[in-house]
């Protein structure tokens, strides 16, 4: 709908459109020294994945060398593998967590 203008001219609104943000992979690598304990306590505290899918993950990341963990924006994805990383360092692990394109 158009608004008058006084000057005799009509104003258009412009209708805006949100777009939704990009989403990032966040994935674990399988190392050789990082528990399973340590990989499932991982995914169910930053990833909030439930006891069964945390095994599930954690046995993809052990047995193909890689497990998604979820698809998030890209400042959400990136404290996450920041989280993870902090986390696997105070406990002296060397897992690594990274971002892929969605």
């Amino acid at each position: 709908m158009a608004a008058p203008d006084p000057g005799g001219k009509v104003l258009e609104r412009t209708r805006t459109t949100t777009r939704q943000p990009p989403l990032y992979k966040v994935v674990l690598h399988n190392d050789d020294y990082t528990t399973m304990e340590f990989v499932v306590q991982i995914l169910e505290s930053v990833f909030l994945k439930q006891p069964a899918e945390a095994f599930r993950i954690m046995m993809q990341v052990h047995v193909e060398g890689r497990g998604l963990c979820g698809a998030y924006p890209y400042d959400v994805a990136e404290t996450k593998v920041d989280t993870v990383h902090t986390m696997a360092r105070s406990q002296n692990f060397p897992l690594r967590a990274s971002l892929e394109e969605d």
